[in-house]
């Protein structure tokens, strides 16, 4: 059995990423046209995570503005003109294939991000995992009242990520 490995996420490839936010995410549904989305505008933020039986993750970034949130469930219909952040929309892995591979996705969005001149991610934590994130270096942002009414569809305990690529 091979070591499951992130690669470019296709078209071919949303009937699965939407049965894995399905299961992952059963409390903040979405709809495959959004991710078929997200892959058009920006197709080099989406991966899959591929191992031999099939898709086993998936992950969806794109360039955005800091502090402020997409909406859940929402078309983006074009990225901003002056995008300071990528925004990682989310990485969601199947229980069995976890450990690592979520750092192994931030470490290919940060290059991007590098060699795009921007220099911080963005990400909005859901249900346990901000301490997840916070090992991979995001740190917390106290939300004004304007982002956590943009936080209130992800959910009571979601909370608004930033990591800084200058300061590593």
């Amino acid at each position: 059995m091979s070591k499951p490995h992130w690669r470019p996420a296709r078209a071919s490839d949303l009937p699965a990423i939407s049965a894995i936010a399905a299961r992952i995410h059963p409390d903040l549904p979405e709809r495959s046209e959004v991710f078929a989305e997200k892959m058009r505008l920006y197709p080099d933020g989406c991966r899959v995570l591929a191992a031999d039986d099939g898709i086993v993750g998936y992950g969806l970034t794109h360039p955005w503005t800091q502090h402020r949130i997409p909406p859940l469930d929402g078309f983006l219909e074009q990225l901003p003109g002056h995008a300071d952040c990528l925004y990682v929309h989310d990485v969601a892995v199947l229980p069995d294939f976890r450990g690592g591979v979520a750092r192994d996705y931030v470490v290919a969005i940060e290059q991007l991000a590098r060699a795009s001149g921007i220099a911080t991610l963005a990400l909005v934590s859901v249900y346990a995992t901000q301490p997840l994130w916070q090992r991979l270096g995001f740190r917390p942002v106290t939300a004004d009242a304007e982002l956590r009414e943009e936080l209130a569809s992800y959910g009571v305990s979601a909370t608004y990520m930033l990591r800084d690529l200058a300061a590593t």
